[in-house]
């Protein structure tokens, strides 16, 4: 064997070598309950009863999982988070107060969700009840009167600097009409970056961020992400629905596993096959999220989760971010 086949011999070997070493490296660091997730969120999907998408986050890690993530999706009533947070927003920028009293019109109205579609137009309701209504009862009618109120263009804006290329609110709520579906618009993995910084603390401020899970956490609606979840569990959430979409976004707080999840289908031909879905994701979530928590105590990796000055647990930020992954 001459001197250049055995150069080229050697070189070979080592660049094996190198890769392996890398590979063994990369699974090292790649923790096996998130591999299990995945695992789950693909077989479910395969049997998914229509279009389906999801994000998941691990708050204490910023390790993440999903199927689609990136896809637009119908937003149906979960657009009435990025609604809230233009209207912490322009509170922190003393455009206004949360008592600020803001009167009802005709236009406002719509009766596809709530119960301000009965009011009188002429009524007026504070800023602040006006949140609790389009959050925990999804009120439709008090989402037309803040987005009235802030602009829906300031609502877009927001979320694209904030770096949210999918969401986008075309339209006030019109919910007999068939555009509502191309109107409001997010994805789970625009949903999931937004979430996570509300229960990091992050966005706005801190002050705005425990407001918004607190009210995030009144929601009445809870027959999807909290339905197989331990009754201790704290959801902080919102829903979304229309006849042929079902949608649920939100922070777990699960015992030392806080985590971002959000969950669209769409394009459904049975509600109750939706349900089921959304229903599953979050169990398994859940159980990997618990195992992933034993997983960082192993490896001796910080990840405490504390309570801010509302009650509201708050994740810490401050993990080593090469956890980090993204996955469509």
């Amino acid at each position: 064997m001459n001197a250049i086949m055995r150069r080229i011999i050697v070189s070979c070997l080592c660049a094996i070598i190198a890769v392996t070493l890398a590979c063994a490296r990369g699974s090292a660091f790649e923790p096996a309950p998130f591999q299990s997730l995945q695992h789950d969120i693909r077989s479910l999907a395969r049997q998914a009863p229509g279009r389906v998408a999801l994000a998941i986050e691990d708050l204490a890690t910023g390790f993440t999982v999903g199927y689609d993530a990136g896809a637009a999706m119908p937003a149906a009533s979960t657009i009435k988070v990025p609604v809230m947070v233009e209207v912490f927003q322009q509170v922190e920028d003393g455009r206004f107060t949360l008592n600020r009293p803001v009167t009802l019109l005709a236009r406002d109205k719509d009766w596809g969700s709530g119960e301000l579609c009965d009011a009188a137009a002429g009524t007026t309701f504070t800023v602040s009840a006006l949140l609790h209504k389009m959050i925990d009862i999804s009120d439709n009618t008090a989402t037309n009167m803040l987005i009235r109120l802030i602009g829906r263009q300031n609502v877009n804006r927001e979320m694209w600097s904030l770096g949210l290329r999918r969401t986008y609110l075309a339209n006030d709520i019109r919910t007999d009409h068939w555009a509502v579906r191309t109107d409001l618009r997010s994805s789970p993995g625009d949903m999931v970056a937004l979430l996570s910084q509300i229960a990091q603390r992050r966005l706005i401020d801190g002050w705005a961020s425990e407001q918004m899970l607190a009210i995030l956490s009144e929601q009445e609606y809870n027959t999807l992400l909290p339905a197989l979840l331990p009754p201790y569990v704290q959801v902080a959430h919102k829903t979304g629905s229309l006849d042929d979409t079902l949608n649920d976004v939100g922070v777990v707080f699960a015992p030392d596993a806080s985590y971002a999840i959000a969950v669209m289908t769409t394009q459904l031909g049975d509600l109750d096959a939706g349900r089921h879905f959304i229903r599953m994701i979050s169990r398994s979530a859940f159980n990997r999220a618990i195992a992933l928590a034993r997983w960082r105590e192993a490896a001796g990796i910080d990840a405490t989760v504390g309570a801010s000055s509302a009650d509201v647990p708050v994740a810490s930020p401050d993990v080593t971010t090469w956890l980090s992954r993204g996955d469509n």
